[in-house]
């Protein structure tokens, strides 16, 4: 499909009716654009106190988009007004993560004080519009992750040893490559060009560094719906991570960063999914289709949940992204291995 570029003024009206029409659609509290305060005690549960910082996509996203989507009750991409797991992470450390950017109405970017830097929509490297994203919600705004480091280094000038890095990113990249075997390179360079990005954080002096690989997305509800059943999905899934592991021992980086595997613990999880204390697997999806404005998490609010308690007994919001409570459960599963490596417990 051809891009159609919209310039800002007609951008600034579709805007202008998108949130009338959200705002028909039911909701109006501002869910998304406020974070639980985390702890301000010197021994916070993490047992150290860190600033967080993240970087990635719409998994790890705290919300860049609330100022347009809490028109409905959304703001992120889970079961609103629930929170992801960069922000639980953060607040077991004693820190709070809120945006660093978040959008206006006019489908621009402005710059916040916050230090959550992931995006939804963001790919590895690849410009925002390369791709159609939510872009009558949105518009071409998302940084990818290559942007987001850069703006970071370019306001702070470098990271410290209090701080925690999240990275977490190719999810993206997987979604939108293809099918193998002609989607292998472009799965392929996004990986490597990840390792590289991790060490150009490690470069600029982060002590604390988690890199989490891409989960199993042929088993989300999106991949086990399409025809070979999320197949060529999990493929690509294992090539990213394939890929990045050797790419980050390349770049010498082995030791000097925590490698998070949601491959992994995604598979493992939903495979057992009632002992984790769900009733829907990846059958289903939290945020009622029929009634979340563009079938996206991100407009998912409880207005919308397909039960009052949908956000702790699904798996997913909506056809990719987890909901609160898969979110809790893998901040859990960060703070265990960060723990293991000798940060905190």
């Amino acid at each position: 499909m051809r891009h159609i570029r919209i310039t800002p003024g007609i951008r600034h009206a579709i805007s202008a009716a998108l949130i009338a029409l959200l705002t028909a659609c039911g909701g109006g509290s501002d869910s998304g654009g406020s974070d639980s305060g985390g702890s301000t005690s010197s021994a916070p549960a993490g047992g150290v106190k860190l600033q967080v910082v993240a970087f990635g996509d719409s998994l790890s996203d705290v919300g860049t988009y609330a100022p347009v989507a809490s028109a409905v009750g959304g703001g992120r991409f889970t079961t609103n007004p629930g929170q992801v797991w960069t922000q639980d992470v953060a607040q077991y450390y004693g820190d709070t993560l809120t945006a660093a950017f978040t959008i206006d109405l006019g489908h621009e970017l402005k710059p916040q004080s916050g230090l959550g830097y992931a995006q939804g929509g963001s790919t590895v490297a690849t410009p925002a519009d390369q791709n159609q994203f939510l872009t009558d919600v949105i518009g071409d705004v998302e940084m990818p992750v290559n942007q987001q480091i850069s703006s970071y280094l370019s306001a702070h000038g470098s990271f410290n040893s209090g701080q925690l890095v999240l990275v977490w990113a190719g999810a993206n990249d997987v979604l939108r490559a293809g099918s193998p075997p002609a989607a292998n390179a472009t799965v392929q360079t996004a990986a490597t060009t990840l390792a590289q990005l991790v060490a150009k954080i490690v470069q600029s002096g982060a002590a604390h560094v988690v890199v989490v690989n891409v989960p199993n997305i042929g088993l989300s509800p999106d991949g086990i719906k399409s025809s070979d059943g999320g197949g060529n999905l999990t493929q690509l899934s294992q090539l990213f991570n394939a890929t990045l592991n050797a790419a980050l021992q390349s770049n010498g980086l082995q030791g000097k960063v925590i490698v998070i595997d949601s491959y992994a613990w995604t598979t493992q999880t939903i495979g057992n999914y009632q002992a984790n204390g769900f009733t829907v697997s990846n059958t289903g999806q939290a945020c009622d289709a029929s009634r979340t404005p563009h079938d996206t998490s991100l407009l998912c609010s409880p207005a919308t949940y397909v039960s009052s308690n949908a956000d702790q007994t699904y798996m997913f919001a909506d056809n990719l992204h987890p909901t609160t409570r898969m979110h809790l459960l893998f901040a859990q599963y960060v703070e265990q291995q960060l723990a293991a490596s000798g940060l905190g417990h």
